[in-house]
């Protein structure tokens, strides 16, 4: 599985733990950047990796901003992508369990390293469930 992760300086320093997460789990990565506390516009970001995952290079994808919002509104206006903000396990579970989210947003100001860990991997852990979410999916897509 190949994972694209992106952020702009508020949250490039959740992003590189997650990549180290990623990485000692034996996952495949693309780190899209960025890699300093120097001002980025995060929508930039957001298009790196939406663009990975529509496309079909990677699997999946993670972007962080400083609350997480911004950055998941951008990837929302890729066609192709589900991007969802996630503050907790339950969230990322269930985007993924009904929603299809190809994309998990955190914000850094209000996640920290050890749950961000765990959202990914429930994130990437649970699949789709299909069924009646999968008509909701495709109007979503629509």
């Amino acid at each position: 599985m190949k994972i694209a992760l992106a952020a702009d300086h508020g949250g490039f320093q959740l992003k590189n733990s997650m990549l180290k997460f990623l990485q000692d789990a034996g996952f495949e990565t693309v780190d899209f950047g960025t890699n300093t506390c120097d001002s980025v516009d995060y929508p930039d970001y957001a298009k790196l990796v939406g663009n990975a995952v529509a496309n079909g290079g990677c699997d999946f994808g993670v972007l962080v901003c400083t609350t997480g919002i911004g950055i998941s509104i951008s990837a929302n206006k890729i066609k192709g992508i589900r991007a969802a903000l996630c503050h907790n396990c339950d969230g990322a579970k269930f985007s993924r369990l009904h929603n299809n989210a190809n994309v998990i947003c955190m914000g850094a100001k209000y996640v920290g390293k050890k749950l961000a860990n765990e959202m990914l991997k429930t994130f990437l852990e649970t699949e789709f469930e299909g069924g009646r979410h999968a008509r909701r999916v495709g109007k979503m897509e629509a």
